[in-house]
């Protein structure tokens, strides 16, 4: 039977590269900290219309300079990622406009939004008479000749990308992919704007996809940039035009982004930042680690052995969906959080099909802690991401190994 050392060793060179991509980002993380003075003045909150809060202004630089954007709107009011994917769209789009999906239907939570309710108005894209049209991937690469011949024809406002996996059996988007695909329809048409949901996928690689073309990027604090510390919170980042007109539907078109107070302050959301590049790569060493010990007593995973991630994600396909929900509440057990607590699938809002969810977490729903989470239908696939750290993940996949 293969042992947990037989396992590391076979993950050695892997470990080496991220090691080496952690080092990279967190030389970014420390530089930007220290081109924008931050000091503990900037982590006290203030109160009312916020107009003098330079701890959210001087935050927002920060990341404006690891991530390399103009301009970024980071605030704990930005309740999710869907939220924040949310506020982006309606901020660019207007009625008439076209939204091009080049990666598929987009995560479920977005469903509603996109596509509202069936004779409902409850304020969706549709219901706003904004156009969508989705070009699917093709063997789980993108389908560059469909996207250009789609781009030319139909000229989207907004062209989106899902950088991460969702609920599909996909691996996610390299940035070189990103790169590709970017320049590609920036030589089509110019106007579009192209919004990738960054979700997971911070931090992972060397570049973030404004380095590469995009014009937006959107995420959440309680995963990859927050840390492990944010307690809530999300990102908008971009070119400055686009994230101007978004921080009006944000806010309001007379306040944009320069208003916004927050009285608990802001320590936790630096102190997260400057960790994430630390807790990525160990989230990462964890999710190489359970994708091949599942792999050894017999299930699918993606990414395959030896393939790169851009995302913390771990997908793991089982025959059946008692095996899947075993497996997802066994995560729960080895939490620190709840771990007596059995999880069972149950319809959560903003989903499709019912869903089963481990979130041990010290952070409601924090997927940058070790999480995994899947809908039950076929095939039946759970995510596995997260985890603070290595050792925590290493002792889950002892138990794996040993009492499977």
């Amino acid at each position: 039977m293969t042992n947990i050392i037989e396992i590391e060793r076979k993950l050695e060179d892997i470990y080496k590269n991220l090691e080496d991509i952690s080092l990279f980002n967190q030389k970014k993380v420390i530089e930007a900290f220290r081109n924008n003075k931050v000091s503990t003045s900037h982590f006290s909150g203030t109160t009312g219309y916020g107009y003098d809060d330079v701890g959210r202004e001087i935050l927002a630089k920060v990341f404006s300079d690891i991530f390399k954007a103009e301009k970024t709107i980071i605030s704990p009011y930005l309740m999710c990622g869907s939220h924040a994917l949310t506020v982006a769209l309606f901020g660019l789009l207007r009625p008439g406009d076209l939204i091009l999906s080049i990666t598929g239907k987009p995560y479920d939570t977005l469903d509603e939004t996109i596509f509202g309710k069936k004779n409902i108005d409850i304020g969706s894209l549709k219901d706003f008479k904004i156009n969508y049209k989705q070009i699917d991937l093709k063997n789980g690469e993108l389908n560059i000749e469909e996207i250009k011949k789609q781009t030319k024809k139909l000229k989207p406002k907004i062209v989106y990308i899902q950088r991460s996996r969702g609920y599909e059996w996909r691996n996610s988007l390299m940035i070189e992919d990103i790169e590709k695909v970017c320049a590609d329809i920036k030589e089509i048409n110019k106007t579009s704007y192209i919004v990738v949901d960054n979700c997971y996928g911070e931090f992972v690689e060397k570049k973030e996809p404004l380095e590469v073309g995009a014009d937006v990027i959107v995420g959440s604090l309680i995963k990859n940039p927050g840390g492990g510390l944010a307690t809530s919170g999300g990102y908008i980042a971009g070119k400055k035009e686009a994230i101007q007109l978004i921080s009006y539907r944000f806010t309001s078109p007379s306040l944009g982004i320069e208003i916004g107070s927050y009285d608990k302050g802001y320590r936790e959301f630096y102190q997260g930042l400057f960790m994430a590049p630390h807790i990525v790569k160990e989230s990462l060493k964890g999710a190489y680690l359970i994708g091949e010990v599942m792999k050894s007593l017999g299930a699918e995973i993606l990414p395959e052995t030896g393939k790169i991630s851009s995302d913390i994600i771990k997908s793991i396909k089982f025959n059946n969906e008692n095996d899947m929900i075993k497996f997802v509440q066994k995560i729960q057990k080895y939490s620190p959080v709840d771990s007596f607590v059995v999880p069972m699938p149950w319809d959560m809002p903003g989903y499709t099909s019912p869903v089963i969810m481990a979130a041990g977490t010290f952070i409601s729903g924090a997927s940058i802690e070790m999480s995994c989470d899947g809908p039950i239908r076929a095939p039946y696939i759970a995510y596995f991401q997260g985890g603070l750290t290595y050792e925590q993940v290493k002792l889950l996949a002892i138990e794996l190994l040993e009492n499977n």
